[in-house]
């Protein structure tokens, strides 16, 4: 009877290990070598890491399936010819870059409402109606941002791409039109298209993915 007791008592002792074991989870890298990854941008430091969380879900905002299109279309994954299409981990590897003084900026094109909930470290955010005529912006205000955000020179009525930086475009995901209404203005202008990469997945595969975000 006494050995009983003992081989119970072992066992309940082994599941509860077991148990805090399973509660405290497996560790949740970017890559395999890559657990976390820190850089400054003017000033300010960021840390992109996934949540550590097993049980972790997305966020809400983006758990819905089936929004109406139009307007939520699913986009394609080759917007337009020499616009490059690129994934989380290219989007971390310009942000680094961009810290190191790279010629690069990574650009939220969301509207502010969006932006406000949360953006991916490192952001700039250039609402896609900022480049848009359509939605009211003028060329004199389009003008500003070519050359004091994307490093655009007008000489002699012309604009100069030769020292443009390479940006990096994302909006809510695969269903949102305000990147590629930013992207193909900007052609339209005509930026360089090699100089433009787009991250098609944008917030919704960020947050699936449980990379970090801040508010700004």
């Amino acid at each position: 009877m006494k050995l009983m007791k003992q081989i119970a008592f072992l066992a309940i002792a082994a599941g509860l290990a077991f148990a805090g074991t399973a509660q405290a989870g497996k560790p949740v890298g970017i890559t395999p070598d890559m657990k976390e990854v820190t850089f400054t941008i003017n000033g300010k430091t960021y840390t992109i890491k996934r949540n550590q969380n097993n049980k972790n879900t997305v966020n809400p905002a983006f758990a819905k399936t089936s929004r109406p299109c139009p307007p939520f279309c699913i986009q394609p994954i080759k917007l337009a010819p020499g616009v490059e299409t690129i994934g989380e981990r290219e989007v971390i590897d310009y942000l680094v870059r961009m810290s190191k003084g790279e010629n690069i900026l990574v650009i939220d094109s969301r509207t502010p409402d969006w932006v406000k909930r949360g953006t991916i470290p490192g952001a700039v955010n250039i609402p896609w109606t900022k480049l848009n005529p359509a939605k009211g912006a003028d060329p004199i205000s389009i003008g500003e941002i070519l050359q004091e955000k994307f490093g655009v020179k007008e000489m002699e009525g012309l604009w100069d791409f030769s020292n443009a930086k390479t940006l990096v475009l994302f909006c809510n995901g695969m269903w949102c039109g305000q990147s590629p209404n930013n992207i193909k203005n900007l052609l339209r202008f005509g930026y360089p298209a090699h100089k433009i990469k787009w991250y098609r997945g944008g917030m919704q595969d960020w947050e699936i993915l449980g990379l970090s975000t801040v508010k700004p």
